[in-house]
């Protein structure tokens, strides 16, 4: 009955995402569904597991991790939206390449802005106006925008080592690394993803092309204004301040240096740029908003992994994957990919996994670095399922696409190449060290 309620669980939280409902009731509702599966209480008897102190637990434990990073990461960004340094800079990469390379153009801004440290969402929003124009110039079928922006967002950028993005800061706490760990393997890897990843966008793209698809314009396309931007260059140096402060401030604030490195990209942004700015109040109120929207579909996920991680059945799959044979790396990455596709989140796994399985592995004596490294990147394979909070937010929100048109390339490109990439590091590791 417990492994019956843990795949109705997740297959129902699936269900409802691609169904469009909201995270902040799907997911309670899912954990509901696996613990009376499971035959926990629904509320607390004598101190006991119960449905509601395990979801509230999960959910409150990473708000009080990471709110603080969710909410300069989302007011850097927004920050950088409003001053137009973000489009400066993506603007820049895009006259740099042109039309005709409007895949590489799209591609190669997002990477700038993820490895720069502005949030994911916020890459993808201010990207796309951009993208949307080239792909018009260049008439490439619209479907590929999402896997397009996603590509260069989630996948050789989010978690790469020296990434600002919490999904590479994650494993510091469990495992006392540094956002650097396993950077040569994570070089390597990070080419091979972003090399066969465009090999296999521009395939997919040439063959809908010589399939006779092309760009369709719509009524709701945005209008393009022309107005002054900061120097694109200029625009760059707050991305710049964020990675540079990370790395010196790590080891005197561990990571903690992330927040110190935020609140410095957005001094720099405000600083080098406040005669651009529109609306900084508007930016300051959205910003905030939406790292709470953010943090609270992580929180959700994580609440429900909280709850599926007190039933009988996750004990089970747990003790299966640390039992993998072989490599200690592989059981971990095994673990952390599929947690992140229970939850639809690459954050969301690594919270609920490392607690349990990090002592595990470090008394086993494997690496602490090789460890995070492989965590991070596999965190970010099968995260990207359909009920994910970005890809759900990107396909339909941004680029108001469905599922159905474009959920299949972004899969390929998020979801198999990191899959791939995972596979390499292991390799790697195991064989290199």
């Amino acid at each position: 009955m417990s492994e019956l309620g843990l795949i109705a669980g997740i297959g129902l939280l699936v269900f409802l995402a691609l169904r469009g409902m909201n995270l902040l009731i799907a997911a309670p509702l899912c954990a509901l569904l696996v613990a009376l599966f499971a035959g926990i209480n629904v509320f607390p008897d004598d101190g006991g597991e119960s449905f509601v102190t395990s979801y509230m637990s999960g959910f409150a434990g990473f708000v009080t991790d990471w709110y603080l990073m969710f909410l300069l990461g989302a007011l850097f960004g927004k920050v950088m939206e409003d001053c137009g340094a973000a489009e400066a800079v993506s603007k820049w990469v895009t006259d740099r390449f042109g039309a005709q390379r409007a895949l590489l153009a799209t591609v190669a801004a997002c990477a700038i802005l993820t490895y720069g440290g502005v949030s994911l969402f916020v890459v993808a929003f201010s990207v796309f106006p951009m993208a949307l124009a080239l792909f018009k110039q260049a008439n490439l079928p619209r479907r590929f925008l999402p896997a397009t922006i996603a590509f260069g967002s989630v996948t050789f950028t989010m978690t790469s080592a020296g990434s600002p993005e919490i999904q590479n800061w994650i494993p510091i706490q469990y495992l006392g690394t540094t956002p650097y760990a396993g950077w040569q393997v994570s070089l390597v890897v990070a080419i091979f993803m972003a090399s066969v990843g465009y090999w296999w966008l521009k395939r997919m793209v040439g063959r809908a092309v010589a399939n006779g698809e092309c760009f369709e314009n719509r009524a709701s396309d945005p209008e393009t204004h022309d107005k002054a931007l900061p120097n694109p260059l200029v625009s760059m140096l707050p991305l710049a301040v964020v990675l540079v402060s990370s790395l010196v401030l790590h080891d005197a604030l561990g990571k903690w240096a992330l927040l110190v490195a935020l609140l410095s990209g957005i001094a720099a942004a405000v600083i080098l740029n406040w005669r651009y700015f529109l609306t900084p109040a508007k930016a300051i109120e959205e910003g905030t908003l939406g790292s709470l929207l953010a943090i609270g579909n992580t929180a959700a996920v994580v609440g429900f992994g909280a709850v599926a991680k007190t039933s009988p059945a996750f004990a089970v799959a747990v003790e299966m994957m640390t039992a993998v044979p072989g490599s200690a790396l592989i059981g971990a990455a095994i673990a952390v990919t599929t947690i992140a596709a229970l939850t639809g989140s690459a954050s969301g796994g690594q919270s609920i996994a490392l607690p349990i399985l990090a002592p595990v592995y470090l008394d086993q004596g494997v690496d602490p670095e090789q460890l995070h490294r492989v965590v991070a990147i596999s965190s970010g394979a099968l995260d990207t399922l359909p009920h994910n909070g970005y890809v759900v937010t990107t396909i339909r929100a941004i680029c108001g696409e469905t599922h159905q048109a474009a959920y299949g390339p972004m899969a390929a490109l998020t979801l198999v190449v990191p899959l791939v990439g995972m596979a390499l590091a292991i390799l790697l590791f195991v064989t290199v060290g």
